[in-house]
């Protein structure tokens, strides 16, 4: 039986703004290293016990995490598409049905995109414990050691050791997060885990479970599953279907109400980096215990966490602050009050800005664009496009617009006409016309576009004719 790993890509991650953002979350970004948290994530299911990754993702993120693969040279994933976030019982269910129609014998690895974990051959022991345990009909979650009296997870309290499997427990109780008293007695007493949110199951097991104590949620994934559509490696779920699903998590639905719940204890190095607190306790630290990211400057600074994605940041005289600067915002924040970011995100949202969702830089199939100026009736935008992509076929209604190329060479499709443009060479594209533009080289496509009209809203775009499959 393989081990299939069902990677959840799904969260936003919110108390790491303002790097991840809706548009972009913290599993799409290289927090720790060179590679993203996705594909560290696909990088730990890699070898011949293991069969080719499920990706459960926003139908947004879809290409995102395309890209990301296909530059990670992993093949063969399927990526399931949401319409909407219902948590993560639903996802988990769909993609056990899926590959019920493939796979129905096969062992689920379920883990979440966006974790942290520095041992990785003890990951795999605990795995190898897990597998064993799953295939006797059990639903294995992995508890990781506390290492502090931490207050924002969930625990496990351990119960007997499990019949014929060593190193794995079977599960007396769930906790919900603790106050700090609590979590203290937890770490004091040894007998509480760390509820990392990985699973491990056989396809069988998880859809009987899911059957017998949340039947709501596959009564309306089914449907949706089996009405979604196939296209390339994604396989969709149809909206109002999966709308209809109730928004649960598996802990909830199954963990807590199961009798074959079991957890693996294990000391993997385990984070979910889901604060900027938790990205300074795993980074790598200085004399004086500064994690820095980026050009920084610190002076008479202790125990700080400092990343820019491109602006100098300075920092004279702080202790124990997080300072995060990326292209249009600043944060700074005590890193004991760093859970309290999300607040400041609910703020930014409620009173209508952008940068609480959206970064400037803006992702889309065929690479990226980037605003650097917007005015009264015009705007300006860095376009970039990889080698042998192209853009939607399409019109606008109420915006004209010219193209300067910068890098490499650009081929512009023009109400008819094919033009060829190189370095420092332009085109104009007047209101109405019908226009595409495509990069024919081995390198990324650079051009500047100045926008000009009385409207310039990214919905004035009319796609005649797109590769990817966008309306």
């Amino acid at each position: 039986m393989a081990i299939i790993p069902v990677i959840l890509s799904g969260g936003t991650g919110t108390r790491l703004w303002p790097l991840s953002r809706e548009g972009y979350p913290k599993q799409f970004w290289p927090l720790l290293g060179e590679r993203t948290m996705l594909q560290e994530t696909v990088a730990r299911a890699q070898g011949g016990q293991f069969g080719a990754p499920v990706i459960v993702c926003n139908e947004a993120h879809r290409f995102l995490v395309a890209e990301q693969l296909r530059e990670a040279r992993i093949d063969g994933a399927r990526i399931l598409l949401e319409p909407a976030g219902r948590n993560s019982a639903p996802a988990i269910a769909a993609a056990a049905l899926l590959l019920r129609e493939t796979d129905p014998e096969a062992v689920l690895w379920i883990m979440a995109a966006d974790a942290a974990i520095a041992d990785l051959p003890a990951l795999h022991t605990a795995l190898d414990k897990a597998v064993a345990a799953a295939r006797q009909g059990w639903i294995v979650t992995f508890g990781m050691r506390p290492t502090v009296p931490e207050t924002g997870f969930g625990y496990i309290a351990e119960g007997a050791a499990l019949p014929g499997v060593a190193g794995v427990a079977q599960v007396a109780r769930f906790v919900e997060k603790p106050d700090r008293a609590t979590a203290e007695a937890f770490l004091a007493g040894g007998q509480h885990l760390w509820n990392s949110g990985m699973f491990v199951a056989s396809v069988g097991t998880l859809i009987a479970e899911l059957e017998r104590h949340a039947p709501e949620v596959l009564q309306a994934v089914r449907p949706a599953l089996a009405g979604g559509g196939r296209d390339l490696d994604f396989v969709r779920l149809a909206k109002e279907a999966f709308l209809a699903v109730p928004s649960i998590s598996i802990d909830y639905a199954v963990m807590e109400r199961t009798d074959k719940a079991a957890v693996v204890p294990a000391a993997l190095g385990w984070s979910d980096l889901g604060s900027w607190d938790a990205m300074w306790e795993a980074g790598a630290k200085d004399a004086d215990g500064n994690v820095t990211k980026g050009p920084v400057q610190l002076v008479d600074s202790r125990g700080c966490y400092v990343r820019s994605e491109g602006i100098l940041t300075g920092v004279v005289g702080l202790t124990d602050i997080a300072v995060v600067t990326t292209e249009d915002a600043i944060l700074v924040v005590p890193r004991a009050r760093a859970q309290d970011v999300k607040k400041l995100v609910d703020a930014l949202r409620a009173s209508g800005r952008a940068e609480a969702t959206q970064h400037r830089r803006v992702y889309r199939p065929w690479g990226h664009y980037e605003g650097l100026i917007q005015g009264t009736r015009f705007q300006v935008k860095k376009i970039e496009v990889r080698p042998g992509q192209k853009l939607s076929l399409q019109k606008h209604f109420h915006r004209a617009e010219h193209w300067t190329v910068v890098n490499g060479t650009a081929i512009v499709h023009r109400d008819g006409e094919e033009i060829l443009l190189r370095e420092n060479e332009s085109v104009y594209l007047p209101l109405g016309c019908v226009h595409r533009l495509v990069n024919p080289g081995m390198i990324p496509m650079q051009l500047i576009e100045v926008q000009v009209g009385s409207y310039l809203g990214e919905d004035d775009i009319v796609r005649l004719e797109d590769t990817y499959g966008r309306t």
